[in-house]
């Protein structure tokens, strides 16, 4: 594919390629060609739900044919982060089957797809090959999602380098507060429940009684039961299975209210609908990874993974890889405390020895409240990102407002990051920026909004 040079670039990553670019440029020389052909792209998950894709590609025969490899695999790649599934149907197009199947089989690149995508739905992942006129037509369901503020109710938001609780009486926030933790890298499951507990007994001692707790937490939750989350990453499958799975089931017994728990990135979604009084929303929360969700024009979520920190924004060839997926130029290493620490390295931020992640964050931070030249480039890197990478989403996404997030966004440099984000759509896709706003919540809100927003999630009926 050509990877056409971003008008708006990343400061400190000359190198940055933007898949909104690279689509573009496929899509019009496919305009320019009379040699081109239909494809479908369908994916099954769970419950025979099914959502479909169409897209064009070249003819077989086309001179241009070889680019169509990388196209439909970095589309399948994003379709499967955003949506979900366990089966992939290709339509009209046995020779993109045949290397998707070959790309996600157990030996090719995208095996940790795969494995992932069959572990959530519990199938084994496959790949099929029809003509285009069996495609199924997509299947969707969509359910309404918090907004209840009625009642004494605890929220809490679980990252991968802090937890926040909440306590809100009819929707008016009595308590909040962040504490730093370490779950990725710990073996004993007990680590995770016994502050998770500690954390609604805190917001609880701010409340008559509690009615409901709502739960926001970085990986993929079904009917409140934890099916993958990077937070477990280092516990035994034979623990998780055993103490993990049903986690959040158990504590709701003990508290003997509602309890709900999804994925963080739709409660960042909620808490900009509740904000804005509007949508579609799409929430970015950059934290430890980037954390995606989506509220519908209905003010519904369509039950998707929406999990785009593996999702590719960036395909030039030789970019940083993700340490968990292997894939490159994912969210994951561009939206994200990761990432901010990355480029501020290039731009030759010194940072004391044995800090964490967040804590190198921080640093970068205090840098730039400080002052310190080197530092506004590392933000402005970030924002060209993330203005290419919603554009990239709007192919994927009905979109009207998206909402960021999350610890990198904290301080003077989200603004700043936005801006830029800003400028790229404005400068590059006037069709978006004529129809999508791009905006931070306030500081609390960037910071509690999500634990905030999780509170409200449970009916009390």
């Amino acid at each position: 594919m050509k990877l056409a040079e971003p008008a708006v670039p990343a400061p400190l990553d000359p190198g940055f390629r933007p898949a909104a670019l690279a689509n573009r440029a496929f899509r019009e020389g496919l305009e320019a060609s009379a040699s081109r052909r239909p494809v479908a792209i369908a994916l099954e998950r769970g419950e025979g739900l099914v959502s479909t894709f169409r897209t064009e590609v070249f003819a077989a025969d086309a001179p241009q044919a070889p680019s169509n490899l990388m196209y439909i695999e970095r589309i399948v790649k994003f379709l499967l982060w955003q949506r979900g599934g366990w089966r992939v149907i290709v339509g009209g197009a046995p020779d993109l089957a045949d290397h998707i199947r070959r790309v996600y089989s157990a030996a090719g690149a995208r095996a940790f797809d795969a494995e992932f995508m069959g572990g959530v739905y519990e199938h084994p992942f496959t790949v099929d090959s029809v003509p285009i006129h069996e495609v199924p037509e997509s299947n969707e369901t969509a359910r309404p999602v918090g907004g209840h503020l009625e009642g004494c109710r605890i929220g809490f938001d679980l990252g991968a380098s802090d937890y926040k609780v909440a306590a809100v009486v009819d929707g008016e926030t009595v308590f909040a507060e962040e504490t730093g933790w370490d779950p990725r890298n710990q073996s004993d499951p007990s680590y995770h429940s016994e502050r998770v507990v500690a954390g609604l007994r805190k917001a609880a001692e701010h409340l008559p009684r509690v009615d409901a707790i709502g739960g926001s937490s970085a990986g993929i939750y079904i009917s409140n039961r934890v099916r993958v989350a990077s937070l477990f990453r280092g516990i035994p499958k034979d623990l998780f299975d055993a103490q993990v799975a049903d986690m959040f089931v158990k504590i709701g017994r003990e508290w003997g209210c509602p309890l709900e728990v999804i994925n963080d990135g739709d409660v960042t979604a909620l808490a900009g609908a509740l904000s804005l009084q509007d949508q579609p929303v799409l929430g970015i929360a950059m934290g430890s990874s980037e954390a995606v969700g989506y509220v519908n024009s209905a003010g519904g979520i369509n039950g998707w993974l929406n999990e785009l920190a593996f999702a590719p924004l960036d395909y030039q060839p030789d970019v940083v890889a993700d340490e968990w997926s292997g894939d490159r130029g994912v969210g994951a290493t561009h939206l994200s405390q990761v990432g901010a620490v990355r480029l501020a390295e290039v731009a030759g931020v010194e940072f004391p020895e044995g800090l964490s992640v967040p804590e190198e964050l921080a640093h970068i931070q205090s840098r730039m409240a400080a002052g310190d030249e080197r530092v506004p480039p590392v933000y402005e890197s970030i924002g060209s990102y993330l203005g290419y990478a919603i554009a990239h989403y709007a192919d994927f996404y009905e979109l009207k407002h998206v909402l960021v997030l999350g610890r990198v966004t904290s301080g003077p440099g989200g603004p700043l990051l936005v801006e830029r984000a800003n400028s790229v759509i404005k400068t590059e896709f006037a069709d978006i920026a004529s129809r999508v706003s791009v905006s931070l919540p306030d500081e609390r809100s960037r910071r509690v909004g999500q634990a905030i927003a999780a509170a409200s999630l449970p009916s009390l009926e």
